[in-house]
């Protein structure tokens, strides 16, 4: 008993809030009167975002940390306080502490001093940097700004909700159609105002998209529970509706009774998740540029294969099906003989699979990759999950492109889609604190704690970079990549695929399985239960460690689910957990969205 309270204190003092927008009616009415101006040139909604370096300067912008808070949901944004500054030679050293950023939003109110010395600063940003001014308050400070030629997002409100709606008018996360309702200054008329698209996620509130306000309240008590089973010990949730993330939220500790509590920013080990965000999307792209066909047979790519019988005449198609017959897991880590790892790096051990631990230098060359080549299955045409399948088409990508997996994915869609934290090796760029770690104790071959290195111990022995496994990421920029996929191919005002290629993907493409190419679907049991849910248009997929991400077009729905599950021994000390945390919240989204619409 001491110990559940123990993990329910934890639970309770550690759970993060990721709805800073505010409410239903106050949402409302700030995008209602949010006003766009001087967008002549279409800057705003922000495009190219990996292009930008965003500097956010406060000079006496009320709520300028919710402002702040919902902009670096779409890129990273650097603010800076100028509240003090009233004279030139300030706003020169302000100057020259913003040359590394070629966008600056200036955030305005009427309680800002409009001074010469600020007109004069706002016009030099004009001349060498893109300006946008957010400005709220009294309309007698906009006419203040009546020779300023950059675009500023005004709005009468002084709340949380106006600062949010500020935010996602620039990022293109809301749409803004409001006009003046008044003539401020001479520039300024009645009527004006630019139409803007929504073209990215919004963050909004459940009621937003007709779900009960108290909507939160059920993931809360089935997470709980959770958490107190030993289900896991953290987790993050989210959940986008309609466009709109209107639920995340962090839970628990990194570890069992641990002092880092989850924050929603916190990174995770996504498994198999990888499959579909990394090694799919990529075999999308060139199939989209006509330069491989789902026809094509891997050995034309992959030439280590084409003497070998049983995968010589493999299609790409197979592979992403799960029905090529490779053998389903190899155990590479019963493999390892004595000396071929090492606590200190160096030449001969290169290859980090946990901080001081080395594996051997060409361990995949040499032994990984010749025992994958004579591995048997035997089971073509049958469903069989395999991660050999991803092996192989991370080579068939590798090769086409003559790019690394995680480089290719990095610069073809986590950069360009405005994803900060998602990718391969995440301790070659991210502090440890932020990464949620996934065991103490694999009881494989690391009887130590692994963060920030993949948990997978064959792609740990790879060199963290596989097409089954070893990306990293949080559930924000998941909802980015999977809204993306929602709207069928196309976010932030570019197309990453062909809309027809993602209906080809996630759709059903199996006589012997549910399956789309790459994608899970529906399980036949899900569609005999007849629930109403999931839909035959859903997909996603699910990750050993603990993670989920799920699509269903019919309900306009993306759903993710991160945990460490597997903390923090894989399951020993505490056994199966009782509580299925991934499928039960999912199981109450889907009940709380068709009570709605009913």
């Amino acid at each position: 008993m001491r110990k559940i309270l123990s993990l329910l204190l934890i639970f309770a003092s550690s759970i993060t809030f990721g709805q800073e927008s505010g409410t239903s009616a106050g949402m409302n009415v700030a995008e209602h009167s949010t006003v766009v101006l001087n967008n002549i040139y279409g800057t705003i909604p922000l495009k190219n975002l990996s292009d930008l370096k965003i500097a956010s300067l406060d000079l006496r912008f009320p709520n300028s940390a919710a402002f702040d808070s919902i902009a670096r949901k779409y890129w990273a944004v650097v603010d800076f306080r100028g509240d003090t500054i009233k004279t030139s030679e300030g706003f020169n050293f302000m100057h020259m502490k913003l040359k590394l950023y070629n966008t600056v939003i200036l955030k305005l109110s009427d309680q800002s001093t409009i001074n010469s010395a600020l007109n004069h600063f706002i016009s030099d940003l004009e001349s060498q940097t893109r300006l946008i001014i957010v400005l709220s308050g009294n309309g007698n400070t906009l006419a203040k700004l009546d020779k300023v030629k950059s675009p500023v997002v005004w709005m009468k409100l002084k709340t949380p909700e106006a600062a949010s709606v500020a935010a996602q008018v620039i990022f293109g996360g809301v749409a803004s159609k409001a006009k003046l309702d008044n003539n401020y200054g001479t520039t300024f008329r009645k009527g004006s105002g630019f139409n803007t698209d929504k073209i990215r996620l919004g963050y909004s509130v459940p009621s937003e998209v007709s779900l009960s306000p108290n909507f939160g309240s059920g993931i809360d008590a089935i997470v709980k529970e959770g958490i107190a089973a030993h289900s896991a010990p953290s987790a993050v949730i989210l959940v986008a509706k309609d466009g709109k993330v209107i639920f995340n939220k962090a839970y628990g500790s990194h570890r069992y009774d641990g002092p880092v509590p989850t924050k929603l920013d916190d990174i995770y080990d996504m498994a198999s998740v990888t499959k579909v965000t990394a090694t799919t999307p990529s075999i999308m792209r060139l199939y989209d540029q006509k330069m491989i066909g789902l026809d094509s047979l891997i050995s034309k790519y992959v030439a280590t294969t084409r003497n070998i019988p049983d995968k010589s005449d493999i299609k790409i198609k197979e592979a992403l099906l799960h029905e090529a017959g490779y053998f389903p897991y190899i155990k590479f880590f019963e493999l390892l003989k004595p000396g071929e790892m090492s606590k200190d790096s160096s030449a001969a051990y290169p290859v980090k699979v946990a901080d001081g631990y080395f594996l051997r230098a060409n361990y995949f060359e040499d032994v990984m990759w010749p025992v994958t080549l004579k591995s048997h299955g035997g089971t073509r045409g049958k469903f069989v999950y395999s991660d050999i399948s991803m092996y192989m088409l991370k080579e068939v990508v590798e090769q086409v492109t003559h790019r690394r997996l995680n480089e290719y994915v990095m610069n073809e869609f986590y950069l360009p889609l405005g994803m900060q934290a998602t990718g391969f090796l995440p301790r070659n760029r991210f502090d440890r604190s932020r990464i949620v770690p996934t065991t103490e104790n694999d009881n494989w071959f690391r009887d130590m704690l692994v963060q920030g290195y993949v948990n997978d111990p064959g792609a740990a022995m790879a060199g963290g970079v596989e097409g089954h496994a070893g990306l990293f990421s949080n559930a924000n920029d998941l909802a980015i990549y999977y809204q993306m996929l929602l709207n069928k191919g196309t976010y932030g005002g570019e197309k990453f695929f062909n809309p027809a290629t993602v209906d080809l993907f996630t759709s059903r493409q199996s006589r012997v399985s549910p399956r789309g190419y790459g994608f899970a679907r529906l399980t036949e049991a899900e569609e005999k239960a007849n629930k109403g849910y999931p839909s035959q248009l859903a997909y996603g997929h699910s990750g050993y460690t603990g993670t989920y991400v799920w699509v269903d077009p019919k309900y306009n729905l993306v759903y993710i689910c991160l945990t460490n599950r597997v903390y923090p021994d894989d399951n020993k000390t505490y056994g199966v957990s009782k509580v299925n945390l991934r499928a039960r919240v999912l199981d109450y989204v889907y009940e709380e969205i068709i009570k709605a619409q009913n």
